[in-house]
Formats: C-alpha cells, structure tokens, sequence
C-alpha cells in the first residue's frame, strides 16, 4: 500500500507524536509498504525532501508561527500532490491544518484514517482559550471525513471529549508502537560512570521541558525526598532549550534547577543507545505529567521495556502502563508532596526488577503495531471497517502476564 502520514511535527524534532509515526512508518516500510511523511519544515536549515528509513519525508515551508501552531501557505497544494498517488491518508491529531488534508482526501476519494494522540489543552489566557475551541472545531470537521479513528486506549477515549463521542461510532484501540535500542552492558558501565552515579538513587525523566509536562512538580517534590534519601539524583533526558512555545516556561524553572543543580541534572537529547543505557541506569522512571495533553506516556513502555518501575499521574490513560503491568505506582496529578512520598517509598522498598521486560517488550513491538494498522488500512480501503472497542489483545496479555509474575502493584 501507499500510505500518506500528515502531521505538522516530525523529525528530528522530537515530542512522543513525532516518534510514534517514526516508529509506525518504519516498521511499516519493513513490511514492504510505501510511506510518505508529509510535515512542516519547522526549521529552515532541515531539508525539504529527504528520505528517512526508507520514509520519503516531504516538508512544507513555514512562513508563520503563533505559538506552536504554524502557518504553512503550501500545505494544501502539496496534500493534493501526494495524496492524489497515496491509497490511504493517515492524519495525525492535534493538527490545525488537518481539515484540510480531510477536505482533499475526500475529493480526491481516498480513505482517511485519523490517529488521536492527545486533547490539546493549552495554558489560561484569552489567546489560548480560543486557540482550543477554534482547534476542537477544526478536529470535529476532520472527524466527519474520516472513516476510522485510531485512539490509545478505552480509559482516555471516555475522558476525552473529542474520542467519547465517537466510541462504538468509528474507534478502533491500537496500542502504541514502543521500542528501545539495545546497549552492552558496557554502555550502560560507561554511561553510569560519565554521570558519577555509582552510590546513587538514580530518579529519571523523559520529557522535553513543556508546561504540561508537569516538571515543576519533582522539582518541587525534590527536597521532600533528599530529607529521606540524601543521595537521590534526577537525571532529565529530552530537548530542554530552544521548546517551541516553552520560552516562559523554561523561564520560569530557571531558578529551580539552580537551586537543586547538585541534584538535576538536564542531559538534553539522548542518542538511541544513550537512551538504552539510560534508561538501564535508573531506579525509577517519573512521569509527572498535569493534563490530557498527556495521553498514555511512550517513556513509561520503554522504561518497563528495560525492568525499571514507573511513578506516574494518575491521570485517564496515563495510568494505564502501571495499572496494566502492576510495575509501579500512582499519584493524585499535581501533588508534589504526594509525588514525593511515592517516590521515597518506590526507592526505600529495594524491589528487585519486575519480571515483565520481555511481555512489554513484545506488547509494544513496532512491527506488530504496523500489522495491525496494515489490515485496518486495508479493511477501510474495501469498505469492511468496523468500530472495536474492546482492549486489545497487548493489554490483555500484560494484565495477565501481571497477575501470574511476581510483581506487586504498589498503587
């Protein structure tokens, strides 16, 4: 098949979204499939045409910036190019522009799948409070041209205005693509002892430094945890400088990674195997994310991927992995002291690493995700699609990989 993917972030920036569809499409062209990124050229110095992993990958220019949104004049012309030799359009929301592509898709009579990553949810303020209801319409008007919507699990879709709607209507659950490069243990010697972490509790993060990431909170919760555990150290892996529409926000957490600089370390953005042996150095990954911009958490699969517990949000959807694997726990999203009770407890039980790696693994692999976007592009190209809500069968395996194991839910 010719797969079109349309999204307005690809890389090499980086952001979970960005990623997945890297993932999807890559295992999607190793199944002998064709696919097409359409995107923003985000920065003027990236190439307009390139191809990536065997993904031909085509930007267009962006001639004007509010925010993260972008403005792209070409956009439309260049959707009717490609789209017009693709088989399936596959968008990807949150998307301004994404009516658009809906709009050409439709005249040029081809099947439009949407995948729905997360709720946009932007700060307070007047600008941004219409930024979401002016985002909100452009994503109903791109449901309605859409003949299957992809969304991460049942638990977000019910808490989600945009997703309820459509359950039992045109959702189909596919879980996430997820994988970790593997390292040596080398790799991992080298890496603990560039960072100095031998004797360390080592508390990590995976996230760029947006607002609704929630970082404010474990710095917060920091001294709250050095009281009880003096030789805790966070490690933030992901772009820290330079966030598109982060400039206030990495203002204001300036003072606070002064303040703790002993004790947070900002690594920026990690290679693959970095990552790998990252991930294998920590003893407990954290996701303190604040709002539905954060649907499900890719990092909290990579880091069970590699035996290491999860301190999350309880928040829809996020809370899934924990609740799924029984590896790690929850906290009432937003509360920094309970952030960091959890946090202290995870690291004062000693627990050996959970026995789940290789079912996560094998859960989350990129190729068994593309199969399953495979037969659900095909099925919607001959008219057989069907609305399925029902967990997938990775969700279930996990569960039941949970309560055989010896792993115990600390939620």
């Amino acid at each position: 098949m010719r797969i079109l993917q349309v999204l307005t972030y690809y890389r090499p920036h980086i952001s979970g979204l960005a990623i997945y569809v890297e993932r999807l499409s890559t295992a999607l062209v190793r199944q002998g499939h064709r696919v097409t990124v359409l995107t923003g050229q985000i920065a003027p110095t990236w190439p307009r045409c390139e191809r990536r992993e065997g993904i031909d990958v085509v930007r267009v220019p962006v001639r004007g910036r509010i925010g993260k949104g972008v403005f792209m004049p070409s956009f439309a012309w260049h959707v009717a190019r490609l789209g017009n030799s693709a088989d399936i359009v596959h968008l990807h929301l949150p998307q301004f522009d994404a009516p658009v592509a809906a709009f050409i898709a439709h005249l040029l009579r081809k099947p439009v799948i949407i995948t729905y990553h997360c709720d946009l949810q932007l700060p307070h303020g007047r600008f941004n409070h219409l930024a979401n209801h002016v985002v909100g319409l452009a994503h109903r008007i791109t449901a309605a041209a859409a003949t299957a919507i992809v969304g991460y699990t049942i638990d977000y879709a019910v808490h989600s205005p945009f997703l309820a709607r459509f359950i039992g209507r045109k959702l189909r659950l596919i879980p996430p693509p997820v994988s970790v490069a593997h390292c040596t243990e080398t790799q991992v010697t080298q890496f603990r002892r560039r960072h100095n972490l031998d004797g360390v509790r080592v508390i990590g993060v995976v996230a760029r430094l947006a607002a609704e990431k929630g970082i404010e909170l474990l710095l917060q919760a920091l001294p709250r945890i050095l009281e009880t555990i003096p030789n805790a150290r966070v490690l933030h892996a992901g772009p820290s400088r330079h966030v598109v529409g982060e400039a206030a926000y990495n203002t204001q957490l300036t003072p606070l990674f002064n303040r703790y600089r002993t004790h947070y370390k900002l690594l920026g953005t990690l290679t693959d195997d970095e990552l790998g042996a990252f991930y294998r150095n920590l003893d407990v990954l954290v996701l303190p994310s604040r709002n539905s911009t954060e649907s499900f958490g890719l990092v909290q699969i990579e880091a069970m991927s590699c035996g290491v517990s999860v301190c999350a949000a309880d928040l829809p959807g996020v809370r899934q992995p924990v609740l799924m694997t029984g590896m790690g726990t929850l906290f009432p999203p937003g509360d920094s002291q309970k952030l960091a009770d959890a946090v202290v407890a995870m690291l004062q039980a000693n627990a050996p690493r959970p026995t789940l790696a290789e079912l996560v693994v094998e859960s989350f692999r990129p190729e068994q995700i593309a199969a399953e976007y495979a037969k659900l592009y095909a099925d919607t190209i001959v008219g057989r699609f069907t609305p399925d809500c029902d967990e997938p069968d990775a969700y279930r395996r996990l569960r039941n990989g949970s309560k055989r194991s010896n792993v115990v839910q600390t939620t």
